[in-house]
């Protein structure tokens, strides 16, 4: 009798025995954060045999350092963990060689370790971070809030791109990050905040060299509008310096998307103006085809079209409550700047009213975001009978007056409050309660509020600013 025959062990594949010590060396510096000899020493040993940099594998060097250094490794970390189509093999080698730089990227966003930080350290590490987003697809800046044009929340990095839906499609070998993105802003802005909070921030503001280098984000901006007033001198006007050119670039994103829709329908009652730029070429031409001669080859026009331009604007009156407490920095923040851009716009009336347990009026300064957040007081409870006392005279014609109240609904007050909401709505205006218009679209809403919100047809919006936009260009139209 034959002895049965076995299959004999496959060799291991030493190329996956290196990508497999990469990441453990990852995961080994991220949770235990004490250097594991045995890890170090295979990984330097793998990274010198891919021609990588030995500088990959030390903690202290920003990715900016290492791409100055080898210029050529910039266009590696670009795209380095969007996710793309499964390709028939895999080449093992290259698995390695990214799994070296994405480990790299990673472990300097990641891993920020405890105490105090020092401007330097927040400078390199918004850096890295902005590599991270890129390495993701994104611009700088995008995933952490600093710019609500893209990134987490509007389906940016990853989208389209054959995120694969079980989560280990994409390059091979490479995180399949796709489908965690809108995971990753949030999370990225909570480690900035942390280190902004960590950060001996007046000192730096005092210091205005220091101070021009910081790049101004939602995190650092939340921390300058609770410190402002105890600042004064160099290290207020660096604080102010850096909430307006914060304010000027959402402003500029958010502008355009508000000018991507006009506002208001045709008025095709009024004869459209005969000027060249209004000139209707195509329906000229096609309105003129009985005048074509086939012997001359010409076309003879005896009229001529033009485009209807002017829309029907009825005067609205936008009325905007923002709760301001702590939860609410991102919505107060982005709502100033949303709400000064409407009231830019041709016989819009908007009116700004900010709260906690107390209420403000901040309609005279609405043009000005800046100097709107300036007056905000963020922090404290909430109580939003009291916003509610100053928006309810406000509305003097209801079928033209539609009010944003933005909140997380955690409110003191919680029957009275709903029910004066419900009396707006059944007036004729238009109610529209928000949860959250942040850039990451991160945010919690009081179920209470929630569930009677809907039932009262007016379900709460709660996610990325655009949404927000979308609605109020609809109602405006």
């Amino acid at each position: 009798m034959s002895e049965p025959r076995t299959e004999p062990t496959p060799a291991p594949d030493p190329d996956e025995n290196r990508r497999q010590v990469l990441y453990w060396r990852l995961l080994a510096r991220l949770f235990d954060h004490e250097e594991q000899a045995s890890l170090e020493s295979a990984s330097l040993a793998v990274v010198e045999d891919i021609g990588l940099p030995s500088a990959l594998l030390d903690p202290q060097a920003s990715v900016d350092a290492i791409v100055q250094c080898h210029p050529d490794l910039a266009a590696e970390f670009e795209g380095l963990m969007v996710p793309e189509p499964d390709e028939d093999g895999r080449d093992r080698a290259a698995e390695v060689r990214r799994a070296a730089l994405v480990s790299k990227v990673l472990l300097n966003v990641l891993g920020t370790g405890s105490g105090t930080v020092s401007a330097e350290q927040l400078f390199r590490w918004q850096s890295d971070a902005g590599w991270l987003e890129r390495a993701l697809g994104c611009k700088p800046g995008e995933l952490r809030g600093g710019r609500p044009g893209a990134g987490a929340g509007t389906g940016g990095a990853g989208a389209g791109r054959g995120v694969s839906p079980t989560g280990t499609g994409g390059r091979s070998g490479t995180p399949d990050l796709g489908n965690l993105i809108p995971t990753i802003g949030p999370e990225l802005a909570d480690i900035e905040a942390d280190l902004v909070k960590r950060m001996h921030l007046r000192e730096v503001l005092a210091d205005p060299a220091l101070a021009a280098r910081l790049t101004p984000s939602m995190s650092l901006i939340e921390q300058l509008l609770r410190d402002k007033d105890n600042l004064s001198g160099v290290a207020l006007a660096s604080a102010k310096d850096l909430i307006r050119r914060f304010v000027d670039e959402v402003a500029e994103v958010l502008r355009t998307q508000v000018a991507k829709a006009s506002v208001g329908t045709l008025d095709r009652s009024i004869p459209p103006k005969r000027v060249f730029r209004n000139l209707d070429i195509d329906r000229t031409i096609w309105k003129n085809l009985t005048n074509w001669s086939p012997e001359e080859e010409r076309l003879y026009v005896d009229r001529l079209f033009y485009r209807h331009t002017v829309r029907k604007t009825t005067p609205t009156r936008l009325i905007v409550v923002v709760d301001q407490s702590g939860s609410m920095v991102d919505s107060m923040v982005n709502c100033t700047i949303l709400a000064s851009i409407f009231a830019g716009l041709p016989k819009v009336d908007v009116h700004l009213i900010a709260y906690d347990t107390r209420a403000v009026d901040l309609t005279p300064w609405v043009h000005d975001p800046f100097e709107t957040l300036l007056r905000t007081q963020l922090g404290g409870g909430t109580d939003g009978t009291v916003a509610m006392a100053l928006a309810q005279p406000k509305i003097a014609e209801p079928r033209n007056t539609v009010v944003v109240w933005i909140s997380d609904f955690y409110e003191w007050h919680t029957d009275r409050l709903f029910e004066s909401m419900a009396a707006v709505h059944r007036s004729g205006a238009k109610f529209i309660p928000v949860g959250s218009v942040t850039s990451s679209g991160r945010g919690s809403v009081n179920p209470w509020f929630r569930e009677r919100f809907k039932d009262l047809g007016t379900p709460v919006i709660s996610g990325h600013i655009r949404k927000l936009v979308h609605e109020l260009k609809t109602f405006l139209a």
